[in-house]
């Protein structure tokens, strides 16, 4: 059973910086291609940056490119999200996913379940 624990969320004022971890466990971790979403308030879930399963290959949604940072630490089954010059817009509930493969474009797929996510917050 897969278990998707997301944590490292809080409030900051903008231009701060947060960083994100999402703890896996159920699944071969470093097989499988991992991603950030989010979702803000009467909004539906959105795309943040996803990456490889070596953690050498990354996309991201152009709305936090540039500002966020993608990786992984596969002898730990953890996926990160470092989150640098936060803005009011980015404020959202953070979740993260992934799916077996390589390299896969995960960034439109519809998953089946998700974990809690963690709250992150930007003040202006």
């Amino acid at each position: 059973q897969v278990q998707l624990v997301e944590s490292g969320g809080g409030l900051v004022q903008a231009g701060g910086s947060l960083r994100l971890s999402c703890a896996a466990s159920g699944i071969i971790f470093s097989d499988n291609t991992m991603g950030w979403y989010r979702q803000a308030p009467g909004k539906q879930r959105e795309f943040v940056a996803y990456i490889s399963s070596s953690g050498f290959s990354t996309n991201y949604a152009d709305s936090v490119k540039g500002r966020f940072t993608i990786s992984r630490d596969n002898a730990k089954n953890t996926v990160f999200l470092q989150m640098n010059n936060l803005k009011p817009e980015d404020t959202a509930v953070y979740y993260c996913n992934g799916r077996p493969g390589r390299y896969v474009d995960i960034s439109k797929l519809q998953f089946a379940s998700w974990g809690q996510g963690t709250q992150v917050t930007v003040s202006s």
